[in-house]
């Protein structure tokens, strides 16, 4: 198949699949697109998003900061490059329905993200555009091959899948860098604390929730989520499994039962 002229695309979608030309002229030998990307994650991983800086992954690399602009015209693009690159390639969905492949999909973003924390930092600006992040679309569209749902709403449903996973992984990932600062500011710590300021009167349904015990400690059954999930795994697991019992309705509707 004939290769689009990497002129036709924008900046930012040839400098993602290489398709951005390189001067030659005064290029350092060694550096790539693919090293800076490797060494600003490489970064990141260690230290954080704000550690990154132009500076930083050239010293990283041992090549001075202008030999990175003629690779990468900025920190905004390596950032992009960022977004894509640590998403890895994604794994062959188990299950044998879409509900079980989505779930499955949705699970592996999740891990990749908090391999990656500071992933959730970067602003989503767009839809996706690079190679990484088109097979993940690409897999998670496919979970959906029998589900009976046309192309457009096999989109819709994805779509509306990923701010409940992105927004577990920065709930999940917050909570736990809090919990490991202040574990008693959460469970009979935290009951403790609104026991103290909560007033019935003024809050009646949450004076109920806390009557009840729900915010005291509870042993969660681990076989219910999947292997190495953390404290917070269970509040995923429930947004999960109500977004896709909304999507099962879906399918019924549209499909009249047929799936």
């Amino acid at each position: 198949m004939e290769q689009p002229d990497a002129f036709s695309l924008s900046p930012q979608v040839a400098l993602l699949w290489g398709r951005r030309p390189v001067p030659r002229r005064g290029r350092a030998p060694g550096l790539s697109v693919e090293s800076i990307t490797a060494a600003a994650i490489r970064i990141a991983d260690a230290e954080g998003l704000p550690a990154v800086s132009m500076a930083r992954v050239a010293g990283e690399l041992g090549s001075a900061t202008m030999s990175l602009y003629r690779h990468v015209d900025s920190k905004d693009d390596l950032l992009l490059l960022m977004s894509d690159a640590a998403l890895e390639a994604p794994p062959e969905l188990t299950g044998a329905t879409w509900r079980e492949r989505l779930s499955s999909w949705a699970f592996a973003v999740l891990a990749v993200i908090r391999r990656h924390p500071w992933y959730r930092e970067i602003p989503i600006a767009g839809p996706p555009v690079g190679p990484r992040n088109l097979e993940w679309f690409d897999r998670a569209l496919g979970a959906l091959a029998d589900s009976g749902l046309d192309e457009g709403d096999k989109v819709l449903v994805v779509m509306g899948l990923m701010p409940v996973v992105h927004g577990q992984a920065r709930l999940s990932i917050d909570l736990a860098a809090g919990y490991a600062a202040d574990p008693d500011a959460f469970g009979e710590g935290f009951a403790r604390s609104l026991a103290s300021v909560v007033d019935p009167a003024r809050y009646p349904a949450l004076s109920r929730v806390m009557a009840s015990g729900a915010f005291g400690p509870g042993p969660a059954d681990a076989d219910e989520f999947p292997e190495g999930y953390d404290d917070h795994g269970p509040e995923f697991a429930f947004a999960l499994g109500c977004y896709l019992d909304g999507v099962a309705a879906y399918v019924e509707r549209r499909t009249g039962g047929r799936n």
